[in-house]
C-alpha cells in the first residue's frame, strides 16, 4: 500500500516551494480576479479615513491649541496644511498616473525576454502583473490601495506619498498626544458630569426635588440691616481638556484617531524603512528577492548591475537630475518625470559615460 501511494502521488518537481504553490493557488486566483476590483473600495476607504482625521484634527485639535497658545496653532495649521497637501497631491499622481508599459506592435531591441504570457518582448527590470494582466516597466509591485501598479512613471510618487503619511501621523500623534493621554489614560467614567453639561464643571451645585444637580451661580446672604450681599463668585476656566473628556462623541473620536494612526503609522513606517533599503541598493522589491537569491551563488560574485551608490540611487529615484532641486521637486508637490524611457537602461558597466 505504501508503494502504491507513493507511485500514485510521485512527481519528479515534488519540493517545499511546490507544496506551497499549490496550497497558496486558490488565493492566488482569489487576487488575480477580485483584486481589480477591491482596489476600487480600497482607494474609497483610504480617502475617507485620510478625511476623517484631519476632520477630527480641526474639531478637537485646533480649539485644544488655540486656547494654549494662538501662535503655535498657527504654525501647526501651516504645517499640518503642507503636509496634507503633499499626501493628497502624491495619492492621487499614485494613482492616476500609468506606470510604464511596454510598447506593442513594435520591435524592442532593449528586449532582455519574452513574456510567457503576454507572449510579447520583455525590456529589462519589466514584470508582468498578473492583476493589471499586462507587463510593468520596472515593476515593484501592484498595491491595491493605489488600484494601480507600482512602477517606472509612479515609484517616486507612491514612496513620497508614505512618506509624507508617516509625517502625518507622527505628527497628529505628537501634538495630539496629550489629549490622548487625558481621554484614555485619566479619563474616569465614574466621575462623569450628569448629562455631559460643561455648566456643572467648577461650580457649586444643588440638587433640586427631581434629583438634577443644578449649577449655583449667584448666592444670596443679608447683613445684619437686611440688605443683600454682594458676591463676585469666581468663574472658574473650563479647558478645552474638560469639554474633551465630557463629550462622549470627542472621547470617541480621540479612541478613533489613537487607533488609525497607530496603525498607519506602524504599517506605513515598515513599508517606507523596507523600500529605502531598495532604493538605496538601486532595485525595486521583485529584484531584491531576485538579487538575494544570487547573491547565495557560490563565491558571491554577483553585483546589481543597477546599483550606482546610495546617493545616485537617491538622487535617480527621485528625479533629482538636470537642474532639480530639493526643495522645489520634493519638499514641494511636483509633477516631473523620471529621466530615460524606462526601456533602456544605465548599469555600472558603463563605465564611459557619467549619467546623468
Amino acid at each position: 500500500m505504501r508503494l502504491t501511494i507513493h507511485s500514485l502521488t510521485y512527481n519528479e518537481h515534488m519540493s517545499q516551494s511546490y507544496v506551497i504553490d499549490c496550497l497558496l493557488e486558490p488565493i492566488f486566483w482569489i487576487v488575480d480576479n477580485f483584486a481589480g476590483n477591491l482596489g476600487q473600495v480600497f482607494v474609497f476607504c483610504v480617502s475617507v479615513l485620510t478625511t476623517a482625521v484631519v476632520l477630527i484634527a480641526y474639531w478637537i485639535g485646533l480649539p485644544f491649541w488655540w486656547q494654549r497658545d494662538p501662535y503655535t496653532t498657527i504654525f501647526l495649521v501651516l504645517f499640518g496644511n503642507w503636509l496634507l497637501l503633499n499626501i493628497i497631491f502624491h495619492y492621487y499622481k499614485g494613482v492616476t498616473t500609468s506606470p510604464g508599459y511596454p510598447p506593442h506592435g513594435t520591435m524592442i531591441s532593449e528586449a532582455a525576454s519574452i513574456c510567457k504570457k503576454c507572449i510579447s518582448p520583455k525590456p529589462p527590470r519589466t514584470h508582468h502583473c498578473s492583476v493589471c494582466d499586462r507587463c510593468i516597466l520596472a515593476m515593484d509591485h501592484h498595491c491595491p490601495w493605489l488600484n494601480n501598479c507600482v512602477g517606472y512613471y509612479n515609484a517616486r510618487h507612491f514612496f513620497l506619498y508614505m512618506v509624507y503619511m508617516v509625517a502625518g501621523v507622527l505628527f497628529v500623534i505628537i501634538f495630539g498626544f496629550e489629549i490622548g493621554f487625558q481621554v484614555l489614560w485619566l479619563y474616569d467614567p465614574s466621575a462623569n458630569i450628569p448629562h455631559n453639561d460643561p455648566d456643572l464643571i467648577g461650580h457649586p451645585v444643588r440638587i433640586n426635588q427631581t434629583g438634577a444637580l443644578i449649577p449655583i451661580k449667584d448666592i444670596v446672604e443679608y447683613d445684619s440691616f437686611n440688605f443683600p450681599r454682594e458676591h463676585n463668585l469666581p468663574v472658574p476656566v473650563i479647558s478645552e481638556l474638560q469639554l474633551i473628556s465630557s463629550d462622549p462623541w470627542k472621547r470617541k473620536a480621540v479612541i478613533f484617531m489613537a487607533i488609525t494612526c497607530l496603525s498607519v503609522f506602524s504599517a506605513l513606517g515598515t513599508l517606507v524603512t523596507w523600500h529605502g533599503k531598495n532604493i538605496s541598493r538601486g532595485e525595486t522589491s521583485i529584484e531584491s528577492h531576485i538579487n538575494a537569491k544570487l547573491r547565495k551563488t557560490p563565491r558571491n560574485l554577483y553585483r546589481n548591475p543597477y546599483d550606482f551608490g546610495r546617493s545616485k540611487n537617491w538622487k535617480l529615484f527621485l528625479g533629482l537630475v538636470q537642474g532639480r532641486t530639493f526643495i522645489r521637486h520634493i519638499l514641494l508637490p511636483s509633477s516631473h518625470r523620471p529621466s530615460g524611457n524606462g526601456l533602456t537602461w544605465h548599469t555600472i558597466h558603463n563605465v564611459m559615460e557619467d549619467w546623468p
